[in-house]
This record gives structure tokens, C-alpha cells and sequence, in this order.
């Protein structure tokens, strides 16, 4: 079955480990791991969200904002695509990513029940 885990954490969570260096290092190990296991399908970082625009549809209306749907601290900041057994692997990956022990993973299942 597959997997998204979207990676979320505040703005300044992700600066402080951007910078740190440690964590984006974990990230590649990883990344690198996960594919030796066959199990990693994507993975991507996303621009902030000042770089989003969010796009609505009223009517026969086209409406669009600059930045994020909503306003919060927690923003996500890249996902990885994963391809598993069970939810019960899905979450084993997960915990090994870096981005765990700083921020958070959602794990949510692809597709239809």
C-alpha cells in the first residue's frame, strides 16, 4: 500500500535545522536507505509558503490569495512518497526519518479504502 508522509514543522524549527546542517544530512542517509529498501517511491521539499497561492472556486469564479489557505505555525515542508506492507511499516519508516525528532510526520494512506 501507499503512503505519503507529509513533513511538518514550524518556520523556525526548519531554519534552526537547515542550519544545524545534522538534520538535512539525516535526511539523505535516509533518503538513501529507504531506497536500498525499495519501499521510497518520491520525495520532495516544498518552497515556503509565501511561495504558495491558493486557489478557490465560487461559483464561475477563479479567486486566488498569495500564500498558505490558512494561517499557522505548523507548515508542511516536503512529503516522501512510500510504497508498504501495512500501516505498521509505514510508521516504522517514518520514525527513522530525521525530520521525527525535530518536527513531525503525518503518515496517510494514497488512494481509495
Amino acid at each position: 500500500m501507499r503512503y505519503m508522509l507529509l513533513i511538518c514543522g514550524d518556520s523556525e524549527t526548519a531554519a534552526s535545522s537547515a542550519a544545524d546542517g545534522s538534520i538535512m544530512a539525516g535526511c539523505a542517509a535516509w533518503t538513501e536507505e529507504m531506497r536500498r529498501r525499495g519501499v521510497l517511491r518520491a520525495v520532495e521539499g516544498l518552497r515556503p509558503p509565501s511561495d504558495a497561492t491558493t486557489v478557490r472556486v465560487r461559483g464561475d469564479q477563479v479567486l486566488l490569495t498569495d500564500g498558505p489557505f490558512a494561517e499557522t505555525k505548523e507548515q508542511i515542508g516536503g512529503y516522501c512518497l512510500i510504497e508498504c506492507a501495512d500501516l505498521d511499516e509505514a510508521i516504522e519508516v517514518a520514525s527513522k526519518h530525521p525530520w521525527a525528532k525535530v518536527g513531525m510526520l503525518e503518515v496517510r494512506p494514497v488512494g481509495q479504502p
